[in-house]
């Protein structure tokens, strides 16, 4: 819902729920396994941990509707990189046993202002612990 030109919570929420979607049709469709969906975590949420191999992948999604506020795969900012980084380190120390090579990665979608979305971009090892 839009009221005088602002984004409401709810269109937000439909827009990252259709961004998701479609990570996860990418990832799949190129050899990953999803394991877990919105993962909470006491410093928040993951969108997406997936593996493939011997790799565990902890995705974060960004889904942006025109160029007024920029590229998604632009939004991460040091902020958001480093909770990526303590998201990340939270589940895997609930987890003993996981494989020890996990990485990062940013999965950005951008639709353009009438809805016709762009290609799809991963970003793999996109956010490096201390790196912020």
């Amino acid at each position: 819902m839009t009221v005088m030109g602002v984004v409401t919570t709810t269109k937000r929420k439909s827009l990252g729920d259709f961004g998701e979607r479609l990570a996860i049709q990418h990832l799949e469709a190129t050899g990953y396994r999803i394991v877990a969906r919105n993962h909470r975590t006491r410093y928040g949420e993951i969108d997406v941990i997936a593996m493939r191999g011997d790799a565990l992948v902890f995705a974060e999604v960004k889904c942006r509707r025109g160029t007024r506020m920029g590229s998604a795969s632009a939004s991460i900012t040091p902020t958001r990189a480093a909770r990526m980084v303590a998201l990340a380190e939270a589940y895997a120390a609930e987890r003993p046993g996981l494989p020890p090579n996990h990485r990062i990665d940013v999965i950005a979608v951008d639709l353009l202002p009438d809805g016709r979305v762009l290609p799809l971009q991963h970003i793999e090892n996109a956010v490096l612990p201390g790196e912020n």
